[in-house]
């Protein structure tokens, strides 16, 4: 999207660059280039800087009552957005019976409520923030009352300070008071300590409850939302993340066929109208020669600034093309059918070393583009990975150790998670010399958390 922008806006401000096939183009002949040179062989060299000048711009541009259809905003319609999360709980509170000190309190405390719904900072430096910026005197019980109004708005849970609270004003707002919400209330009141370590049999032992009904207890926990703000969902201000791959590859019988993605990259040329333009001022004889030559200046800088944009954006096509067959190539099993065990090991240097690329030019390409495959759109990073040695000397991608733990892990028993100890065991046994701490360290990777936060019952 930021090349197209990029090319939209040198084509509106370049005038000898235009739309349409290089090949319609006419070009200027090399006898038409030799009398430019002639006319302008007093003339410095011009550089992209000069075409940047502000002596360049346009006289009428300047003007700021010379405008187009395009450019008057007077006239443009506002788009009305839905509103925001603080403001809707402004919106519910402002609906509630509150004095006029009340609601300075109220419209302050949702000011420091974050977009999680969370009350963070202390009651009691509230107070002395207020007493410091609003020059109002109060107390940490007139607060409590005020935010006592805030968590009974939507959405539930909403103003809490801990987790704890927060699940806890869930589970009081529920319309029926079953046997599960009522030992979940206890859970979370008595035993939140071990409930969050998951230490089970603790909790069995000291609330004098079943397995069955800790478990029923622990599923109607689970329902419950631990960031009520994060789940408010404005339809007029979601934003959702659109990805237009850069590059397409397609399988045949005869094998890969990669291209770029130019859906909406127009090919460029240089005008011929300023090709013509050049030679005739160029060929002309008599009148102001100084004004003659500012307009053959004129006009050449502008070609030269267009080939050089043209040029450039090759370079960029041809640049991302050789490092996608580079990597296209190196791991080439796995695109066949996208079997992550078949990635080799690469890093940012053997593309750099197969292409003649810098290795930071690589690093550009690898970390902003992606590519659309017959098994699914991926960033051109997630081809990268390091390397490790099996006993037998071979060398393998360390996505390969990641999915056999992502596998190992998914069929533990979950009463009996395994332990990274256990983990490193199976690897190795598996004939992948490894540490303790790297399965650790891959595991964190993965997001899985240890084997004590995994245990269920």
């Amino acid at each position: 999207m930021q090349i197209e922008e990029r090319i939209k806006k040198e084509l509106e401000e370049n005038p000898a660059l235009e739309e349409g096939p290089e090949e319609e183009a006419a070009s200027v002949t090399t006898e038409e280039e030799d009398r430019t040179e002639e006319t302008d062989k007093d003339r410095d060299e011009f550089t992209l800087d000069d075409y940047m000048d502000e002596d360049d711009i346009p006289e009428y541009r300047l003007q700021s009552n010379n405008y187009s259809k395009d450019d008057d905003k007077r006239t443009e319609i506002p788009f009305s957005v839905g509103s925001s999360f603080h403001e809707y709980l402004e919106s519910q509170l402002g609906l509630r019976y509150l004095t006029e000190k009340q609601k300075i309190l109220g419209d302050y405390i949702l000011g420091n409520i974050d977009e999680d719904g969370y009350l963070r900072r202390e009651l009691e430096n509230i107070v002395d923030d207020i007493a410091f910026a609003l020059n109002i005197d109060t107390t940490e019980e007139e607060l409590l009352e005020v935010l006592g109004v805030i968590q009974d708005l939507e959405p539930v849970g909403v103003g809490a300070r801990t987790l704890q609270e927060c699940l806890l004003i869930q589970l009081h707002k529920k319309e029926e008071v079953t046997p599960e919400v009522a030992n979940s209330i206890k859970i979370l009141l008595n035993c939140f300590e071990e409930f969050s370590k998951r230490h089970y049999d603790k909790i069995i032992a000291k609330l004098g409850i079943s397995e069955a009904e800790l478990k029923a207890s622990i599923e109607e926990i689970l329902k419950l939302n631990p960031k009520p703000g994060g789940g408010y969902n404005d339809p007029f201000n979601r934003s959702a993340q659109q990805i237009i791959p850069d590059f397409i590859l397609e399988q045949s019988e005869e094998g890969f066929d990669l291209h770029l993605n130019s859906r909406n990259m127009p090919d460029l040329r240089l005008s011929p109208a300023y090709n013509e333009m050049l030679q005739t001022y160029s060929g002309a004889e008599g009148g102001n020669k100084k004004e003659m030559k500012e307009a053959v200046q004129f006009v050449k800088q502008k070609i030269d600034s267009a080939r050089w944009f043209i040029d450039a954006i090759k370079q960029r096509q041809n640049t991302l093309l050789l490092t996608m067959n580079a990597i296209l190539n190196y791991q080439n099993d796995y695109f066949v059918d996208g079997d992550e065990t078949k990635l080799k090991p690469m890093v940012l240097k053997d593309v750099a070393e197969m292409t003649g690329l810098d290795i930071s030019t690589v690093s550009r390409v690898a970390n902003s583009k992606y590519i659309q495959t017959h098994f699914g759109i991926f960033p051109l990073k997630y081809f990268f990975s390091e390397g490790l040695q099996t006993d037998s000397g071979e060398e393998v991608s360390t996505r390969e150790i990641k999915k056999i733990l992502q596998e190992c892990i998914g069929g533990e028993e979950k009463r009996r998670p395994l332990t990274d100890e256990k983990l490193t065991e199976i690897l190795q046994e598996k004939g992948y010399q490894i540490a303790r701490r790297t399965v650790a360290k891959y595991r964190e990777q993965l997001n899985i958390p240890v084997a004590r936060l995994r245990k269920e019952i």
